[in-house]
């Protein structure tokens, strides 16, 4: 599975490491993944997400329900 979160479509970005001599060499930035099951009341199961922990907050904050909804309409989780 690729390092891209299921709710909010974070993903690897890349970058430069930059030395003391100012020379750049290509990296990655990994975004923070936790995998994490949650429990859906309205469809009566549990689902494993790979979720940011920013993402983690944003559930925390409204509700796992509302985030499944938005993360499938903008077609990051099916």
């Amino acid at each position: 599975m690729s390092r891209v979160c299921q709710l909010t479509g974070k993903a690897v970005m890349v970058g430069n490491n930059v030395s003391h001599s100012n020379r750049k060499t290509k990296r990655k930035f990994y975004p923070n993944l936790i995998t994490k099951k949650f429990f859906l009341p309205a469809e009566n199961q549990f689902i494993t997400l790979k979720i940011s922990t920013s993402a983690l907050r944003t559930i925390n904050k409204n509700g796992i329900e509302a985030c499944i909804k938005e993360a499938r309409e903008k077609g990051y989780l099916k």
